[in-house]
């Protein structure tokens, strides 16, 4: 759950948004409606913590584990594919990079073996990743093929699904999606629209992609140039 409390941003001298009282809830998908310079991905930012607001809070429980679809299509250039996809799950990651550090250590010691084996315990239990990183490659429209080649060989449309891949990545708690479906062929864009539609997650997404808002989307929140409203209904009960 997301719980906004009296948000308010003052940006150069000018307040974009004030007084915001929203409440997101699991197994919802929010669209983030607005115009253009409305401030629908300065809210985004506010609630992932990028950006602190001016006034107000944003209260996320510490056991949500929150994924933001990333912007810049060149901060994984040195991983491979599979890696970049498993980061959407810091924690997974770090154990696995821990366990793999320790077995390649020459000088392998009894503590060495202790921490293995709890990392291997820990590992196990999340478990089924593998899988999880095929399902959303080839479901995007990806190669397996592809998994192990470094990011920076892939053309710009190959990183945006990607970075899709890796926000969608270990089930996290809240997704936050920043225009998700911009560059994505129709095929990617309704096994994306599906996905969302059977997620369990607390999903916000930035789009001006009306059809995929009325798809996916549970609820509208409207950015209107210094206020910030939610309507219960997809973006054709609201905007017909």
């Amino acid at each position: 759950m997301i719980t906004v409390n009296d948000v308010s941003l003052n940006f150069s001298g000018q307040t974009l948004f004030k007084h915001v009282d929203l409440k997101f809830v699991p197994g919802n998908c929010y669209g983030i409606i607005g115009a253009n310079g409305a401030g629908k991905t300065t809210f985004l930012r506010i609630l992932s913590g990028e950006l602190e607001p001016s006034t107000g809070e944003v209260v996320i429980s510490k056991e949500d584990r929150m994924s933001v679809l990333k912007q810049d299509h060149f901060q994984y250039d040195q991983y491979t594919v599979l890696d970049t996809v498993i980061l959407g799950n810091q924690h997974l990651y770090d154990v696995m990079k821990e366990k793999d550090a320790l077995y390649e250590k020459e000088d392998f010691s009894d503590e060495d073996g202790v921490r293995a084996s709890e990392l291997e315990a820990e590992f196990a239990e999340m478990g089924g990743w593998e899988a999880e990183v095929s399902r959303l490659i080839q479901g995007l429209g990806l190669s397996n093929d592809i998994l192990y080649s470094e990011m920076s060989s892939l053309t710009a449309k190959e990183k945006v699904k990607v970075l899709l891949a890796q926000a969608l990545f270990g089930k996290p708690d809240i997704i936050l999606l920043d225009e998700p479906t911009n560059h994505l062929d129709i095929q990617a864009i309704e096994w994306l629209e599906d996905f969302l539609m059977e997620c369990e997650s607390l999903v916000l997404v930035v789009s001006h992609d009306r059809h995929f808002l009325n798809t996916v989307c549970t609820s509208i929140v409207d950015v209107d140039y210094g206020q910030i409203k939610m309507y219960v209904g997809n973006y054709e009960v609201w905007y017909a």
